[in-house]
């Protein structure tokens, strides 16, 4: 059986334009000889796991100040599924944006659930005619490889990717920290790029303020956030887990923090690894980091 996130309808009473688009894909580009299945199940488990609060979409919710929808009528739809298939590299990517530039084209705020971290970047690429945007990269990675056994479209390649987007206008990359992929020219790229970086320590010693300044105010913002992001204690179902990441009150004050003095233009989470999630607790954050993202963007002027 289908569920849709806290039982979002697929449209709108009488026809009305939604505040925003949820939709999943479970595969982006997948790197030669890997397998990115499990990757797959990661939205099917955020909203089965958002279902439970389902009843609740019009009590208080202590995370926004208010009820989810701030009194107004519900205004955010489930589309569902992008069809997509592990190793169709090029046709995902093309799936993924065509339904991204459909969410826009409808002046509504796209939110992706991955999925791999490979599919922010078609994500990214539908903001083309919708200009210039900020993106917030929230990870344990900077993801700037270049190519990984030929391939430039991967898991570890996204901000990479998305720093050539003429239509992109900055990068703040958020909760880096350890050891992963990135050499010192990975690193020296991203810094020529002019990308800020703020590693996890930081937001822990000097709080998210010290990510959400780089910010102009007022910009259009997409947030990719990628599960290893957040602290293993609280999102144990990811592929690296990493000590030291940020906590969940963190996560959702980035989130609330664009909001208040940029507007978030799209959304998406990604990297959710089911296998490795532990009696659903993984799920659960990730389905209440998605509600914080939904309760914000239908705050925002219209």
């Amino acid at each position: 059986m289908h569920h849709s996130f806290l039982g979002f309808p697929s449209r709108l009473p009488d026809n009305n334009a939604p505040r925003a688009v949820i939709f999943s894909a479970g595969h982006g580009t997948t790197y030669p000889g890997k397998d990115s299945q499990p990757y797959a199940l990661g939205a099917s488990a955020i909203r089965t796991a958002s279902l439970a609060d389902a009843g609740f979409v019009g009590n208080w919710d202590f995370d926004l100040g208010g009820p989810l929808f701030d009194g107004s009528a519900p205004s955010v739809i489930d589309f569902g599924e992008v069809p997509t298939t592990m190793h169709d590299n090029e046709g995902n990517r093309s799936r993924i944006e065509a339904q991204t530039r459909s969410v826009l084209g409808a002046a509504a705020v796209p939110i992706l659930l991955g999925g791999d971290d490979s599919v922010p970047i078609p994500f990214l690429s539908a903001f083309a005619n919708h200009g210039p945007v900020w993106v917030l990269q929230i990870d344990a990675h900077i993801d700037w490889r270049d190519t990984v056994d030929g391939e430039r479209f991967g898991y570890s390649n996204p901000m990479r990717r998305i720093s050539e987007m003429p239509h992109v206008a900055g990068i703040v990359q958020v909760g880096m920290r350890s050891v992963g992929s990135a050499s010192n020219t990975e690193l020296e790229a991203a810094l020529a790029y002019g990308s800020h970086i703020i590693t996890a320590r930081e937001i822990h010693s000097h709080g998210v303020d010290a990510a959400l300044n780089h910010i102009p105010l007022d910009a259009k913002v997409v947030i990719t956030l990628d599960c290893d992001g957040l602290d293993p204690s609280i999102m144990p179902g990811v592929a690296a887990r990493t000590p030291g990441g940020l906590t969940y009150t963190q996560a959702i004050d980035l989130i609330t923090g664009v909001g208040a003095r940029a507007k978030i233009a799209g959304f998406d989470l990604v990297e959710f690894f089911p296998p490795a999630d532990h009696n659903g607790v993984t799920a659960l954050t990730a389905a209440r980091l998605i509600v914080n993202a939904v309760g914000t963007i239908v705050r925002q002027a219209w």
